[in-house]
């Protein structure tokens, strides 16, 4: 098992301050495998929550308490591990119990994000619990995954390094994640094939499977266009009403939809940046993957990314993939005026500083000025803005061009 120091260090951190971790993610991100690394030198207690048996331990407190206690030690020192904890029924209400009563009981959880997950979190566990969202590989990891000696030597490198001359294989490798993803199952396949049928797999085996507890049977044919439709809109402003038009869909259900597609980790959305929260509330959102190989699956494409007609989307969505890794959702923008002028990604920063981005599936021989770049910067002062492209390094006054590969910015 290779580690992710990125979400290990999260639930290190999470247990400093609350007794209650829990991973959340779409299905097939790792979580299962994180838990596995994080609990191999410590003692602790491993519960499956899909197991019928377990969910008996849980019908009475009195049960699962005594069962604890035989398990771990009387007084409950130790960790409590469960693993898709979500099929258990009142779980929430039991664990708090359980902490509330036993103060060096450690509880680490997993969930396949679903409404019902924040529903009982929120409800019974609030500030008890440290919820950790967890991603499919990012692409540092990926590479890791794919060569470790390589990963490690790249990791030394920033963002003035030229990487694509410095490690050839590097872009290679980068055409791999944006045509497959960064799926764990998928990144670890060596055939091509095989990965188009694990994602397949995956597609048909979890995601419909667990969305079918909140879509309505009637409307399943026009989910699965919707997904389609959306698969296609990536990079792209979200118009539900068209959407729903198209379907022949309630808006409303729609809008759900949707927003059920979010709390699963399918898809995020982007919301524009503006001064004004109402206007910001009101206005149309970007729509983004959570995995790339995933939204190709539902595309229903693995052309070459050098060659297919979405590679200007494809890489936009992974551009936002490794933003996620470091920043908030909530701390990403994008900026559109009345005349349809856009700047792909807006930044705000946690000492309020603004950083706008433009992204460009280009190979570049110079420095070109972008116009709305330079426009934003005359309603915003800016220390300096970034052009992600797919070779040149150039800093010309407050304009950068960097490469895709370390955007801490």
């Amino acid at each position: 098992m290779i580690n992710r120091e990125f979400y290990l260090t999260k639930i290190i951190s999470g247990f400093q301050y609350n007794q209650i971790v829990i991973l959340i993610g779409a299905r097939q991100v790792g979580k299962t495998t994180l838990m596995k690394i994080f609990v191999n030198n410590n003692q602790n207690l491993w519960l499956d929550g899909q197991n019928p048996e377990t969910a008996l331990f849980f019908e009475k407190f009195s049960t699962i308490e005594r069962y604890l206690k035989i398990n771990i030690d009387d007084q409950l020192n130790g960790l409590l591990v469960i693993d898709e904890f979500q099929y258990i029924e009142n779980i929430s209400t039991t664990l708090k119990l359980l902490v509330d009563k036993y103060k060096n009981l450690k509880i680490l959880c997993s969930g396949s994000s679903s409404l019902n997950i924040l529903q009982k979190t929120e409800e019974s566990l609030a500030g008890r619990v440290r919820l950790i969202n967890v991603y499919s590989l990012s692409f540092d990891e990926f590479i890791k995954f794919q060569d470790m000696e390589l990963y490690y030597k790249f990791i030394k490198c920033n963002q003035q390094d030229d990487i694509n001359v410095l490690f050839p294989q590097i872009p290679v490798f980068l055409s791999e994640y944006l045509t497959y993803g960064g799926l764990p199952k998928i990144a670890i396949a060596k055939e091509m094939n095989q990965k188009e049928e694990l994602l397949d797999d995956i597609f048909k085996t979890y995601l419909l499977k667990d969305v079918r507890e909140f879509v309505k049977n009637k409307d399943f044919v026009a989910f699965n266009k919707l997904l389609k439709i959306l698969s296609a809109q990536i990079g792209n402003v979200l118009n539900i009403n068209e959407i729903s038009n198209t379907l022949q869909l309630n808006y409303k259900t729609c809008e759900e939809y949707i927003y059920i597609l979010e709390q699963m980790f399918i898809i995020h959305l982007v919301s524009p940046f503006t001064t004004n929260i109402r206007k910001e509330i009101t206005k149309m959102k970007k729509i983004y993957f959570c995995d790339i190989g995933l939204r190709n699956i539902i595309y229903n494409s693995f052309n070459d990314i050098n060659i297919r007609i979405d590679n200007g989307q494809i890489f936009e969505n992974y551009v936002f993939l490794q933003l996620l890794q470091n920043y908030n959702l909530n701390q990403i923008y994008y900026y559109r005026t009345k005349d349809a002028s856009e700047i792909d990604f807006i930044i705000t920063d946690k000492n309020n500083k603004i950083i706008p981005i433009e992204v460009k599936f280009k190979d570049f021989t110079k420095h070109k000025k972008i116009r709305t770049l330079m426009e934003f910067s005359k309603i915003v002062e800016l220390e300096k803005s970034f052009i992600v492209n797919k070779n040149l390094i150039e800093n010309i006054d407050n304009q950068a061009y960097i490469q895709p590969y370390f955007l801490k910015l």
